[in-house]
């Protein structure tokens, strides 16, 4: 059984698509650490996310346990991670190892529950039910201010909006993969959503789309 979730960053997809994971007792990729991992080490290394060559090469190279969790949950790594994410040739080079994953997730499993941007729509077309979870740019930008500064004491709120603002735009609007709702995916609006009834909400949706095929 494979579960995708889509949607922009800050809207809860990540904890909703672990809590499914964990719910159904499905294998669980976060996506986006993949592309953070790409992204932020490039600028660890000096180098401009943006060099297209770069970062096809840093992509091929790509290991999972290249930077710990901490260091890629960064915000100056989720800027990194959309702009290494415009690049085809990077998309190109970690879809099959995303692809492969929902095929044959680790461990003892039936399936996997995979978040990202293009999950429902390029990596698992196919996908058992599909989730496309979002909420409004305001609400998105509180919930990354309050995750900052709990994890790093200090965080300018207008920054973050605009970062957050700039990064929708280049998601939804770049060649390779943009970031749009599948057409057979269940929208989930968290915007006024504490976690405990998103997720609530996202396993009724899925429920319903099981029951459907």
């Amino acid at each position: 059984m494979i579960i995708a979730v889509d949607g922009p960053a800050a809207s809860g997809k990540g904890t909703i698509a672990r809590r499914l994971a964990t719910h159904y007792g499905l294998g669980y990729l976060d996506t986006g650490s993949l592309y953070r991992r790409v992204g932020m080490g490039m600028v660890l290394r000096g180098e401009d996310p943006a060099d297209e060559k770069l970062a096809k090469q840093a992509a091929l190279a790509l290991s999972a346990t290249e930077l710990p969790d901490e260091q890629i949950r960064s915000e100056q790594a989720g800027a990194a991670a959309s702009i290494v994410a415009a690049n085809q040739a990077v998309r190109a080079a970690l879809r099959a190892y995303q692809q492969g994953f929902a095929s044959n997730p680790p461990g003892d499993v039936k399936g996997a529950v995979i978040d990202g941007r293009d999950i429902g729509t390029v990596i698992c077309p196919g996908a058992d039910a599909k989730l496309f979870v979002t909420a409004s740019l305001e609400t998105r930008a509180e919930r990354r201010y309050l995750e900052l500064l709990k994890r790093e004491g200090a965080a300018d709120y207008t920054q973050i909006e605009a970062d957050l603002a700039a990064r929708d735009e280049r998601d939804a609007n770049r060649s390779a993969s943009p970031l749009i709702q599948a057409e057979d995916a269940c929208l989930l609006d968290t915007t006024k959503l504490d976690i405990e009834a998103a997720v609530a909400e996202a396993k009724a949706l899925v429920d319903a789309c099981l029951a459907q095929r």
